[in-house]
């Protein structure tokens, strides 16, 4: 909820809030798992959204490395009033800030990617006069190739396949449908027939019936 809105349902959400401080915190957004190829260069993608305007003064940001669930994390990025680095000797100086606070944007990409990179990256962001601090996680994997590509020509032949399966069977049905109408009509020349042959006498005479 931002600021500057007096009106009852406003005010209501707003006490509610307050009666509930953790739901004060901005939202940080990240992905929770981006795929790397060894060598290669990618972003680490991080934005928030806060109701007030970011100023150098007072925002903070700090990136951390985790190796695992269990290890104490790393600082390796952060920003007071400027954008500081603190080059751990895993990353020298491959890490780069690309993002751009007063967007709302604290991504960075990590240069030069290394299996030993594989872990987990932390951002906190501080917006005051946000009370509280945000935090996404993201799960970085390093691949030593890269995936296979979605290949279609399979798709293509199953499809091809089963559209001819269909169509063999919807011929088959045609053909039945089409001998089993000939018959309807070939037994109902017969009974027609019948019928005629029926109204003369055995000598192929016209019955003239009781006089």
């Amino acid at each position: 909820l931002c600021p500057g809105s007096n009106s009852p349902a406003s005010l209501l959400l707003l006490s509610v809030l307050v009666a509930a401080p953790t739901a004060l915190g901005m939202e940080v957004m990240a992905p929770a798992t981006i795929n790397a190829l060894n060598g290669s260069s990618v972003k680490l993608s991080c934005t928030f959204n806060s109701c007030y305007k970011v100023e150098n003064k007072q925002f903070s940001l700090n990136w951390t490395y985790q190796e695992c669930s269990n290890c104490s994390e790393e600082l390796f990025l952060q920003f007071r009033m400027k954008i500081m680095n603190k080059q751990l000797d895993r990353f020298g100086n491959r890490v780069e800030f690309t993002g751009n606070p007063t967007k709302y944007d604290v991504s960075f990409t990590l240069k030069n990617v290394q299996l030993e990179d594989e872990g987990t990256y932390n951002c906190y962001v501080l917006n005051p006069p946000d009370r509280h601090r945000g935090h996404a996680s993201i799960s970085l994997k390093v691949l030593t190739k890269e995936p296979p590509k979605h290949d279609s020509t399979v798709a293509v032949i199953v499809g091809a396949s089963v559209g001819g399966f269909l169509a063999v069977v919807i011929l088959v049905l045609m053909v039945v449908k089409c001998v089993r109408r000939k018959k309807q009509q070939r037994l109902n020349t017969d009974d027609q027939k019948t019928e005629e042959e029926g109204k003369t006498d055995g000598e192929g005479n016209p019955d003239e019936g009781t006089k």
